[in-house]
């Protein structure tokens, strides 16, 4: 049997639309030539902004991005508290910390584990483990290792963090942002598309390539971003490898 034609997109923002403040070269316009030929959203792992912000700053790069079109980590995590009337305890930054102040406070049944920066403190870990210790359950809105700082170089993110609790509390995270399935797949049904007529774009060979790959998708590594000549020797296959989005225009799957 033929593997199906690619007919939906899913593309990763941070470092392969831009870096820092900059949009890569050629993403611009890749991506207004890629949503005349494919239904496509656009997912992020970050946990400092909510959509709206990340579609303001994209837009000021010269991006046409609508917000219905972008899927964060934090949209998952609301979601899946809204669906539960419940509340967490919330390791995020004091802006992200805000898009859930509508929600119930009680029963708290979650630690939310983010990328909070200056509130990874102490203070703030030991009442989350205690938390865990009670009962609660370990949620962690994004997993990743490193990501691309403003300053060009890599900062350690939201996972090292989620690893701390969870080796001191002895319970696993709930992955909600990428690499879960569900992420995935939740991106792919507001599209109305199967997971194996998608493709996605990324820079993180973990989190966007083998993420997809185990839930159904194809996926193409770019050279942008986050990404090292040793993504390449860590026995994970692309479907494709190429230098930029840019070059996703020319290719057909």
């Amino acid at each position: 049997m033929r593997p199906a034609p690619v007919s939906a997109l899913l593309c990763d923002i941070g470092g392969v639309l831009y870096v820092g403040d900059a949009p890569i070269e050629g993403a611009v316009e890749a991506v207004a030539r890629l949503k005349t030929k494919y239904r496509v959203r656009f997912l992020t792992n970050t946990t400092q902004k909510t959509g709206a912000q990340v579609v303001k700053k994209l837009r000021a790069m010269g991006f046409d991005i609508d917000p219905g079109e972008v899927i964060t980590a934090l949209d998952v995590t609301r979601m899946l508290l809204e669906r539960e009337h419940c509340g967490a305890v919330f390791l995020l930054t004091d802006d992200a910390r805000t898009f859930f102040d509508d929600l119930p406070k009680a029963p708290c049944r979650y630690v939310v584990v983010g990328d909070a920066q200056k509130n990874f403190s102490y203070e703030n870990l030991n009442s989350a483990f205690r938390v865990l210790l009670q009962g609660g359950e370990l949620l962690a809105a994004a997993n990743n290792r490193y990501f691309k700082d403003d300053d060009g170089e890599l900062s350690m993110d939201a996972g090292c963090f989620v690893a701390a609790l969870e080796y001191a509390s002895g319970k696993k995270a709930r992955i909600l942002g990428k690499p879960s399935r569900e992420f995935f797949h939740l991106a792919c049904a507001s599209m109305d598309a199967a997971p194996e007529e998608t493709l996605m774009v990324g820079d993180d060979i973990e989190s966007d390539i083998l993420g997809a790959q185990k839930a159904g998708l194809k996926a193409v590594l770019v050279k942008t971003g986050k990404f090292a000549p040793a993504d390449l020797e860590r026995g994970i296959t692309p479907d494709r490898v190429l230098n930029s989005i840019a070059e996703l225009t020319t290719l057909t799957f």
